[in-house]
C-alpha cells in the first residue's frame, strides 16, 4: 500500500524525525478497520527504510471525539475493500498478530497520545505496540476494555500483557467486568505513564519525542535497549496471539457474541445465555 493512498489515516514526517499517524474516521470515532492497520504498516514500513524518521507518535483526530473506539469489523466493510488491498488481509488473524509482531519488532520509539476514548483495541493496541503512553485526562476520555460486554476476548496480546503490567489478579477483574478506566486510575496501575490536562497533551508528547532524537537522545542506544528489552517476549507474545485468534474464532461463533452485537444495534443491555 502506498502511503499516498491512506484513507483511514494522516501520516505526517517533520525535518527534525518526528513521525506521526492521526487515526481519521471521525464518522465512526476513529475505529480501526482491516484498512487502517495496512496502512499502519505501510507507514512502519516508510519509517524502517528513512534514516531520518527518528518516533512515531500515534493519536486520534479530534473531529472523532477519540482516539480510536477500537476495531471496525463487519462483513459490509470487508466487501467494500478494493481487491489490490484485500489480497494483503487475513480476515482469520482476528488478533491482529501481523502487526502487533510489526510493532513489537519495529526498533524506533513508537509514542501515543490518548486524546479521547479508547476502546478495545484503541487501547489494545497502543498498550501492545508503543514504548510510552500519554493521555488526557477529563471525563470524556477513559479506557474501556469491552470485551466482556462483547462476549469475545481481548486481542492484541493483551491476554499476556495486562497480567504482566498491573497482576493476575487485577487483570481478571479489568477484564470481567470492563469496567471504564479513566487517566489517574490508569495512570496509578501503570497502564500509561502520565496523566495530562488535555490542553497539555500533545505539547508534553512533542517534548517528549524530541528528548528522544538526537542531539538530545542517543538515537542508536535507544533501538538496541528496546531491541534488548523485547527480545526476550518475542515469542511469548507471538504465541498469546495465537491462542487468541483461536479464542476468539469460537468466540464469534457463540450465541452471545451474536446476542452482544443485536443488543448493541438495538441499544439495550444483552441477555446472555454462557452458550
Amino acid at each position: 500500500m502506498n502511503i499516498e493512498d491512506f484513507e483511514d489515516i494522516i501520516y505526517k514526517k517533520e525535518e527534525n524525525g518526528i513521525c506521526t499517524i492521526t487515526f481519521n474516521r471521525p464518522e465512526r470515532r476513529n475505529a480501526l478497520s482491516f484498512v487502517t492497520f495496512l496502512e499502519i504498516q505501510a507507514v512502519l514500513d516508510d519509517m524502517e527504510k528513512d534514516k531520518n524518521a527518528r518516533v512515531l507518535i500515534m493519536t486520534g483526530s479530534p473531529e472523532g471525539r477519540a482516539f480510536s473506539s477500537g476495531g471496525y469489523f463487519n462483513m459490509k466493510m470487508v466487501t467494500e475493500i478494493p481487491k489490490d488491498i484485500m489480497k494483503d488481509i487475513d480476515l482469520k488473524d482476528i488478533a491482529q498478530k501481523k502487526i502487533c509482531m510489526k510493532f513489537w519488532n519495529f526498533k524506533k520509539p513508537v509514542i501515543a497520545a490518548i486524546n479521547g476514548l479508547a476502546l478495545g483495541a484503541g487501547f489494545t493496541m497502543p498498550l501492545a505496540c508503543a514504548d510510552l503512553i500519554y493521555m488526557a485526562d477529563d471525563p470524556e476520555t477513559y479506557l474501556g476494555l469491552i470485551f466482556v460486554k462483547r462476549a469475545i476476548i481481548p486481542e492484541f496480546g493483551l491476554s499476556f500483557l495486562l497480567p504482566f503490567y498491573v497482576g493476575f489478579q487485577k487483570a481478571k477483574e479489568l477484564l470481567y467486568f470492563g469496567d471504564k478506566i479513566h487517566a489517574k486510575e490508569a495512570e496509578r496501575l501503570g497502564l500509561i505513564n502520565k496523566a495530562l490536562p488535555p490542553e497539555e497533551l500533545l505539547p508534553f508528547v512533542r517534548k517528549q519525542a524530541e528528548r528522544l532524537i538526537p542531539p538530545k537522545g542517543p538515537s542508536l542506544s535507544l533501538k538496541l535497549m528496546k531491541k534488548t528489552m523485547h527480545d526476550y517476549f518475542r515469542e511469548i507474545i507471538s504465541s498469546t496471539l495465537d491462542k487468541e485468534n483461536e479464542a476468539l474464532q469460537a468466540a464469534f461463533k457463540t450465541h452471545d457474541m451474536r446476542e452482544s452485537t443485536k443488543a448493541l444495534m438495538q441499544k439495550r443491555e444483552p441477555i446472555f445465555k454462557g452458550k
